[in-house]
């Protein structure tokens, strides 16, 4: 590891748009350290012209955005080669800057309260400012489970081996995804998993086996429902974890115990041709390459799917019969396998790790303690997701707090497999995206791609010497 990266440059003003960032001297005596309050200020039409005017203020909390953009702002008209969702987004922004700026708005200040991301790209870009200055707080980090390896190996996280944790009824597959080394270096805190939606208005049972899933699909379809199943097939990660649930149906993998990648496997060309051909079946539809997790949900939710791949977050939402037209109509149930494999849901979800700069680990290690206990992860399984530890699903307080049949959530949560635990994971997946896309998108066959993937893939593994910084680790 002879890299790291950059700083963020901040964002830009603009004419009607103010970055402010704002010393705070309590907080900078609280955390020992310089602090200060962030805001995105977006002032009316003519303020310059007028600096003695008085507007009135709205102060808005937001959602986490990190420029005026992710807000919906947007000074210029839509990109020219934006297409679906990013399209709409874009326009929609436009519309409201004209509107801003048109006649009949009010005129007045807008002020965008900047708190920690809750975004996972923007907190890990935090994050890793914070431990490359190696700030000693907070003392406590909530990792996505894919960062663990990577911060135990850049030493920004401590070992949790001095403290005994005792990681028995923990679901293997959480244990797994946090340790690197050899070395469990984050508890898991709690799980998201990738599962099936299928229509109980339209089938009687969900599908056992991919076969299956083709039949249903196909009867689906000829009474009238648009889609067949819907999924996340835009160039992001989250292309990645819907793969995986295939790959892992045919018996594939990305990674090899010894590290090397084989993800030009037959298993896997098998499972990247399935994928191909729900496209060019027509079972899953061609705007799919575009969407993120919720263009999906929408597609399901407005009755235009007879299946959908998601998180659960969607189960909740999807229930209000005043926005669905599914409610009461679905259920859930793991990923079918496939000829060679099982049952796959990729693995999402947090872990709690300390901070390696802190200067009360012990304390630290209680707070993780506490919070990973089985009552604490009850408590935590109210806001979403599903609890990492097995015995929980044996408690009837849990079927109180899910929105699904505790037995189904057991059965989804037990196929649950972690992505490739490995310091570089993040930009193996983005390299692993670039062919995948290709490949769904018809401009290379799924063995050529898978091929490109895995000489790229294994190049950067070489490069960066992974697996020899792995061994010398294990032998100290």
């Amino acid at each position: 590891m002879d890299q790291e990266i950059p700083p963020i440059a901040p964002p830009k003003d603009t004419a009607q748009v103010k970055y402010i960032r704002l010393p705070n001297e309590r907080l900078t005596k609280f955390w020992g350290r310089p602090m200060t309050l962030g805001a995105i200020v977006t002032l009316p039409r003519g303020w310059a012209e007028h600096p003695n005017a008085r507007y009135p203020v709205l102060v808005h909390h937001g959602h986490f955005p990190r420029d005026a953009a992710g807000d919906g702002w947007r000074e210029t008209p839509p990109d020219a080669k934006a297409a679906g969702a990013e399209r709409d987004a874009q326009d929609a922004a436009y519309r409201f800057y004209q509107a801003w700026n048109g006649p009949n708005f009010p005129r007045m200040i807008h002020v965008l309260v900047q708190h920690t991301p809750d975004d996972a790209t923007q907190r890990h870009q935090l994050f890793v400012q914070w431990l490359n200055a190696r700030a000693g707080e907070p003392d406590v980090l909530q990792l996505d489970v894919v960062w663990t390896p990577e911060f135990a190996a850049a030493g920004w996280v401590l070992p949790l081996n001095r403290w005994h944790p005792v990681a028995g009824d923990f679901f293997p597959a959480t244990i797994a995804a946090n340790t690197w080394a050899d070395s469990l270096f984050a508890m898991p805190w709690w799980m998201d998993v990738g599962m099936l939606y299928w229509r109980t208005d339209r089938f009687r049972a969900a599908p056992a086996s991919m076969d299956e899933l083709l039949t249903d699909i196909q009867g689906a379809r000829r009474t009238g429902i648009p889609y067949g199943i819907v999924w996340q097939g835009a160039r992001f990660e989250g292309l990645v974890t819907c793969f995986l649930e295939y790959l892992g149906a045919f018996g594939g993998r990305i990674m090899a115990e010894d590290g090397r990648i084989v993800v030009d496997s037959p298993e896997a060309i098998r499972a990247l041709t399935f994928m191909r051909g729900l496209l060019t079946s027509g079972a899953t539809p061609a705007e799919v390459l575009t969407w993120h997790e919720e263009e999906s949900r929408f597609a399901f939710q407005n009755g235009n799917a007879a299946f959908m791949r998601n998180w659960p977050y969607a189960v909740t939402i999807m229930n209000v019969p005043r926005d669905s037209r599914v409610a009461g109509k679905f259920a859930v149930a793991p990923m079918p396998g496939g000829p060679g494999g099982s049952p796959t849901a990729t693995l999402g979800g947090s872990a709690l790790a300390i901070n390696a700069f802190t200067a009360h680990p012990d304390a630290s290690w209680k707070l993780v303690e506490f919070l990973s206990a089985p009552d604490q992860m009850l408590e935590r399984s109210r806001l979403g997701g599903y609890p990492p530890r097995r015995a929980l699903y044996d408690d009837p307080r849990l079927a109180d707090v899910l929105p699904i049949p505790l037995e189904m959530a057991r059965r989804i949560v037990e196929r649950a497999a972690p992505r490739p635990a490995t310091p570089i994971y993040s930009q193996l997946s983005e390299l692993l995206q670039i062919d995948l896309h290709r490949a769904l998108s018809g401009q290379v066959a799924p063995d050529r791609a898978l091929q490109d993937a895995a000489r790229a893939m294994n190049a950067l593994v070489e490069r960066t010497r992974i697996r020899e910084l792995v061994a010398s680790r294990k032998k100290a």
